[in-house]
């Protein structure tokens, strides 16, 4: 009698990570996760470990955890895994108030983002 279970999005060859609530705005992310699109893992590690964007880190922490769900949840082999897709989303955004001259003031938007992550493995035949 319990909930029926949804059937998997991803296909039997993928594992996917998502990296919520990250301070930066989703232009910034987007040129980091541009860098990564469609590279193999270790090159893609190897760009965000040397990048000079300070949201590389957090991209890396994402992307190891895509590894990691792919090699203990799906039994993927590491090696053969590439960045199959690295998109960005909007997430909240705060508002602050800045003071300005003659009793006015100015409003400053925070913006928070997200990324998400898919990794997929490809056989040497491909």
């Amino acid at each position: 009698m319990g909930k029926k279970t949804t059937e998997r999005r991803l296909g039997a060859h993928e594992a996917v990570a998502k990296a919520i609530n990250l301070r930066v705005s989703p232009r910034k992310l987007n040129l980091v996760a541009q860098s990564i699109r469609g590279l193999k893992v270790q090159r893609a590690l190897n760009e965000l470990e040397f990048s000079a964007k300070r949201i590389s880190r957090d991209v890396r922490k994402a992307l190891y955890s895509a590894i990691s769900n792919a090699e203990n949840n799906h039994n993927l082999d590491i090696d053969s895994l590439v960045v199959a897709e690295a998109y960005v989303g909007k997430n909240i955004t705060m508002k602050r108030f800045s003071p300005r001259a003659r009793g006015r003031a100015n409003r400053i938007e925070k913006p928070f983002s997200e990324i998400t992550i898919v990794v997929r493995e490809i056989n040497e035949a491909a």
